[in-house]
This record gives structure tokens, C-alpha cells and sequence, in this order.
């Protein structure tokens, strides 16, 4: 998911970009905006953390463009390719590194399992919005 700061930042179209030429299949795609409840329910995991109630406010605070991406190993090689959570401690050259302000406003999205990736998957697509 690209998340509203680079979104209204302008770099949604250059990540993109960068995710394709890294190798990735977008098999689902949509520009939308969430609201504090459907933000709140994704993120319901770390409902109990304290930064729950700031992540939730960013979350819904602009569009965003959720995805689903296929490719050998791709939740851990995704997890590398967009760099550290926080992006002064990213890879040069890492979606976080390049495009990324701070830890919270960080860019991008990654699901941390396949697991999850499923989970994530389900909660923006159904089945017919796949190719």
C-alpha cells in the first residue's frame, strides 16, 4: 500500500514504477481513500500499541493505493525492497530511503507474513478485482 504521504507527496506513479521494473506482477489495484473505521479495523493488530490511534488518523488522512504484487519469495523480498520501517536507517536506494519522511510518515506498506499478505489482500479485493 502506498500511504497518503507519498501520495499527496507525488510519488505514487514513480513507486509504482519501481515496483514493476523490481520485478513485481500487480495483480490488484485501486486508488482509494480509507476512513478512520476502515483504517482502524486494517490496523486492528496493533490495536493495544500506543501509536494506534496516530497511525490510524495518517492512514485516513489521504488517498492511498492499495495492491497486491506477485513474484518468487515475494513478502520477504518486498520487505528488502521497500527498506528499514524507519528511513534514515533504509538502504540508499530503497522505496523508504528515497521517497520516505520519517518513521511515520514512511511511504509504503509491505505485509510482514504471506499470512498476513493474504489477510491484507482480502480486506481491499475480492476475487473478482484480480488478474
Amino acid at each position: 500500500m502506498i500511504k497518503p504521504d507519498a501520495v499527496a507527496n507525488g510519488h505514487a506513479g514513480a513507486i509504482l514504477d519501481r515496483i514493476i521494473k523490481g520485478g513485481y506482477k500487480i495483480v490488484a489495484m485501486k486508488y482509494t481513500t480509507l476512513s478512520a473505521d476502515i483504517a482502524g479495523k486494517f490496523y486492528e493488530i496493533h490495536k493495544e500499541r500506543p501509536f494506534y490511534g496516530e497511525l490510524v488518523n495518517f492512514m485516513s488522512s489521504g488517498p492511498i493505493v492499495a495492491a497486491i504484487l506477485e513474484k518468487d519469495n515475494a513478502v520477504e523480498d518486498f520487505r528488502t525492497f521497500i527498506g528499514a520501517t524507519d528511513p534514515s536507517k533504509a538502504d540508499a536506494g530503497t522505496i523508504r530511503a528515497d521517497f520516505a519522511k520519517s518513521i511515520d510518515a514512511n511511504a509504503i506498506h509491505g505485509s510482514d507474513s504471506n499470512e498476513n499478505a493474504n489477510i491484507e489482500g482480502n480486506f481491499f479485493f475480492s476475487q473478482f478485482e484480480r488478474f
